[in-house]
């Protein structure tokens, strides 16, 4: 039995809307982007540039990128606290992987901004 249950949201419940709800920006984003591409074929640096320069843009983008860390966020503790049984072990992973994703956001944060 798990003896510290440190999820993203307050419950199971919270966490599977968490989930859907990433998912569907996730997905709303991806179709944005196919759709953009085939409207645009002979895209270069410069198209690149305009489309992400929006502050529209900007936004769904930083907003894609929350909910793919919070996607990664819950499956890793998910994954974590079904096979990693010892207490300290898990928590140390945990760090590291907070650490990383929050490394992620910010990197994705000032790239994005510096457009």
């Amino acid at each position: 039995m798990v003896k510290i249950a440190s999820t993203f949201g307050r419950s199971g419940t919270h966490d599977f809307v968490l989930l859907r709800a990433a998912a569907v920006v996730m997905a709303a984003y991806t179709i944005f982007l196919v759709v953009w591409f085939l409207c645009n074929p002979g895209f270069g640096y410069n198209e690149w540039i305009t489309l992400y320069s929006h502050l529209s843009m900007k936004i769904f983008t930083l907003l894609t990128l929350t909910g793919l860390l919070i996607h990664g966020w819950i499956g890793i503790w998910q994954v974590l606290t079904d096979y990693v049984k010892k207490s300290l072990l898990r928590g140390v992973i945990q760090y590291i992987v907070v650490l990383a994703l929050l490394v992620y956001w910010f990197t994705g944060l000032f790239v994005l901004w510096g457009i």
